[in-house]
């Protein structure tokens, strides 16, 4: 009886973790506020974009002080990223982990962030930006922000 229920544990848990991918390293480049680049284990480079959020563009208000704030959150520390998928351009997108605190999350929450709605869908995320803007924190203190996919569209 135990042999079968360890065996219905340990496939569970293969199956599990099939679903899902953790990468670990240390950031050793901040590119914006949503870009970082991580060192694994095995000392290869890795360019992660984080999920869910758009960071002002270099250029818009606000984008040196969104990356600020995620060189001040990651910067030469080891933080843990959950994978979500892999972008046209290459890069790996996931929500990145900091000593146990969401990133992508606090970006939304300081009003350095769009929740980019269009890839994801979470109420967490949707109401980090919603408080946000009710509190004119960030980017939000002007009534006037251009999401960075529009200025990226004008600027084609």
């Amino acid at each position: 009886m135990i042999k079968y229920f360890l065996t219905y544990i340990l496939s569970t848990a293969v199956s599990i973790g099939c679903l899902s991918q953790t990468i670990k390293g240390k950031v050793i480049r901040i590119a914006d506020g949503d870009t970082i680049t991580l060192l694994d284990s095995t000392n290869n480079k890795i360019r992660i974009r984080l999920y869910g959020i758009d960071c002002p563009e270099n250029g818009q208000d606000f984008s040196n002080v969104a990356k600020k704030f995620t060189s001040e959150m990651c910067f030469q520390k080891h933080v843990c990223v959950d994978v979500k998928d892999i972008d046209r351009y290459g890069r790996t997108v996931g929500i990145v982990w900091s000593d146990s605190t969401n990133v992508n999350l606090e970006l939304l929450r300081e009003g350095l962030a769009w929740h980019y709605k269009h890839f994801d869908k979470s109420e967490e995320f949707a109401q980090a930006e919603h408080l946000a803007r009710v509190y004119k924190k960030g980017l939000w203190v002007q009534g006037n922000a251009k999401p960075p996919w529009e200025y990226r569209r004008v600027r084609r």
